[in-house]
């Protein structure tokens, strides 16, 4: 990250850039891809965000470090979590999401999608739950 030097504003977002799997890199170095990000008139710094499939992965390898053991360790609860909380992030619009994160949890596809079906109940019962309160109320 030559050229960017110990800005502020570098050392305010590059952990979020970093979290997301992101690259800094100088202004002038942006490609068309790039977000070049500025501050008070000036670009300070651009970022090259990842392809999607490496962002899954970042997430995954995120996860794994955030529980102190590979996913594929987990019990079955804490896999549908796992589930839960990438299906709010989108990560099974990806290509070939479903496959990359059974691999991680150590399941078949069709777990995850059975994981994914739970999720969807889940959701439709406190939504009709939130909709019997409101009548109820």
């Amino acid at each position: 990250m030559t050229g960017i030097g110990d800005d502020p504003f570098v050392t305010a977002v590059k952990p979020l850039v970093d979290a997301m799997g992101g690259e800094m890199l100088p202004p002038d170095e942006a490609g068309p891809d790039d977000v070049v990000l500025s501050w008070e008139g000036a670009d300070v710094v651009a970022v090259r965000l990842p392809q999607l499939a490496e962002s899954l992965d970042h997430i995954l390898a995120a996860m794994a470090r955030e529980r102190g053991r590979p996913l594929a360790e987990l019990d079955r609860k804490a896999k549908q979590q796992v589930v839960r909380t990438l299906e709010a992030r989108g990560a099974f619009s990806v290509r070939h999401g479903v496959e990359t994160v059974a691999s991680a949890l150590g399941v078949s596809r069709f777990t995850v999608y059975n994981y994914l079906n739970y999720v969807n109940e889940q959701r439709a019962r406190a939504r009709e739950g939130d909709e019997r309160s409101r009548q109820d109320g």
